[in-house]
């Protein structure tokens, strides 16, 4: 090791010398999370440790090198393009679309009203129904959303939070509509309301009351729905917000740990519904970096479940996660090039063990994506499974000096963070004291600084710019959408049995002021066609909603 060290300074000097010469591109160079330096060269020495402690093998824990000993040489992760605007059956097109097209789990975008617990002919709805998403009111949308599609054979991802209960009754009882028992589909909801008060903001209850439904959906599902992921634990939309990489693991691991002690609390076996969480990463476009954050938050996790809470089974250690690329990496200047951002934030998410994926379309810095650009993004994972070769091993990156030094740089630093949290009272606490909310702000400006001081370059928005781009086709939502889903809905409300409607909704409001579990409440009242936004004016008339302090 002497001799080494010895080269090791030789080099050195021979390097100062060539970048006195040829002068380095910056003075200082740090991935995009600002505190992380970035040497020149990274040796053995940057990678010390014992070898099965830190990274181990895969599917053992710490889980740093994968959940699964074999990976993507037993099967591909699932792909999972995230789809859904307009109608219900515009988008059960689109699913059938992709389906044939070789994806394999349906991934379904509400809009905004669905998001926050509005039916569509809501005063509140007014000018957004199918906007960013599909409009689901009741029911009868959910049956002709998933028409045709085999709810024993998909498994299907839906990005809702504040609405999670309803929107997994709804799929419950359309699956029992197929003849397919609760206990033989899969998939996930997003089920994340921490994250939603400190990023996305698609709120609807108090914090309380919130954690409430989510410890509930973890009861029921349990002993119902046992092959569901009662919440995907969403880093992506701090990411989106303007946070680092190390914030988006520390943040997202943050509220794991609040719910994993309000289910406990909640008289929940940790051993019983852990197993069932997942979690929702970006992929960003500083490739080397997401490699390491992806595993450095593995090891961080499995940590976190066996030595914080005690769990005993090995798969309540694993993180288990789904990867979008990142939507804000995207331009509206030269979209063409979306494409390679989205191959290169693709690969890191693959190389970093990732479980699902989806991929961004080119065009979604514009608006919702077209037929095309959805299937060149699903082209993109397919490419990069069949014909790359990346997938043919497990953790193909693990030894290299400057990965596994990365990785121990980001596990140190978010454990600060998840440490500071801690001392705070815990996630909650932070989020009501707006501490997460402000690091992702500063972290932001300090982004947006970077780009236009042009520190940071964005191809094709403050470098290498094109004047007079060609306007590209988009996608347009039906103009007459709004007013076909309403008269849908006033149809709906005349020939429904509205005295059982009635009866179900009293029974949730009475057990919303009690404390029985609220989904067994809820998915009767789904079968029994009552709305969305009646489901949930109920809970809001219990609970209250939700007013961000001022901090």
């Amino acid at each position: 090791m002497s001799d080494f060290k010895t080269k090791l300074q030789d080099w050195l000097a021979k390097a100062d010398k060539a970048a006195a010469r040829f002068p380095e591109r910056r003075e200082t160079f740090t991935t995009s999370s600002d505190t992380l330096e970035v040497k020149r060269l990274y040796t053995p020495e940057d990678a010390q440790g014992d070898y099965l402690e830190k990274l181990g093998f895969p599917g053992e824990y710490p889980y740093t090198r994968g959940v699964q000993p074999t990976m993507y040489r037993s099967r591909f992760w699932t792909m999972r393009q995230y789809s859904g605007f307009g109608s219900a059956e515009e988008t059960n097109l689109r699913f059938k679309y992709l389906l044939e097209n070789g994806q394999t789990g349906l991934s379904t975008a509400f809009d905004l009203p669905t998001q926050i617990g509005y039916d569509s002919d809501d005063m509140m709805a007014k000018g957004e129904v199918g906007k960013v998403g599909v409009a689901i009111a009741s029911l009868k949308d959910m049956e002709t959303l998933l028409s045709g599609i085999a709810l024993d054979k998909v498994s299907t991802s839906m990005t809702i939070n504040a609405p999670a209960s309803v929107l997994l009754a709804m799929y419950i009882a359309v699956a029992e509509k197929q003849g397919v028992a609760s206990t033989e589909v899969s998939g996930t909801i997003q089920n994340d309301i921490l994250k939603e008060y400190v990023a996305r903001g698609t709120y609807i209850y108090p914090p309380e009351a919130s954690m409430r439904l989510i410890t509930d959906i973890f009861g029921y599902c349990a002993e119902h729905v046992p092959n569901w992921n009662t919440i995907s634990i969403s880093g992506y939309h701090i990411r989106e917000a303007g946070s680092t990489a190390v914030q988006e693991v520390a943040f997202t691991l943050s509220n794991a740990i609040a719910y994993v002690e309000a289910a406990v609390k909640a008289g929940l076996d940790v051993d019983r519904f852990a197993p069932r969480l997942s979690f929702f990463f970006n992929a960003h476009n500083n490739f080397l970096e997401e490699i390491a954050k992806f595993r450095a938050a593995r090891r961080i996790w499995s940590r976190i479940m066996k030595e914080r809470f005690a769990a005993k089974d090995p798969k309540s250690w694993q993180l288990r996660f789904h990867t979008q690329t990142g939507g804000s990496t995207l331009t509206a200047q030269q979209p063409d090039n979306n494409i390679v951002r989205v191959t290169m934030q693709a690969l890191s998410a693959v190389l970093g063990g990732t479980q699902s994926l989806h991929t961004n379309s080119k065009d979604e810095a514009l608006a919702l994506p077209t037929e095309e650009s959805a299937r060149i993004a699903l082209r993109t994972q397919q490419i990069i499974a069949y014909e790359s070769g990346v997938a043919d091993t497990v953790d193909p990156l693990a030894g290299s000096f400057y990965i596994e030094s990365l990785t121990d740089e980001i596990e140190s630093q978010a454990l600060e963070y998840i440490a500071k949290i801690d001392e705070m009272g815990g996630a909650v606490k932070a989020i009501e004291q707006g501490y997460m909310q402000r690091e992702i702000q500063n972290a932001a400006y300090q982004s947006q600084m970077d780009i236009e001081s042009g520190s940071a370059v964005v191809v094709g928005v403050n470098k290498f710019r094109l004047e007079n781009e060609p306007k590209p086709d988009l996608q347009k939502i039906n103009p007459e959408l709004e007013r076909i889903q309403n008269e849908s809905l006033a149809e709906l409300r005349k020939t429904r049995d509205n005295e059982l409607v009635q009866a179900k909704l009293a029974a949730l409001r009475q057990a919303a002021q009690g404390t029985d579990n609220l989904m067994p409440f809820i998915v009767d009242a789904v079968k029994a066609y009552a709305t969305l936004g009646e489901i949930c004016n109920v809970m809001r008339d219990v609970f209250g909603e939700y007013q961000p302090a001022q901090w």
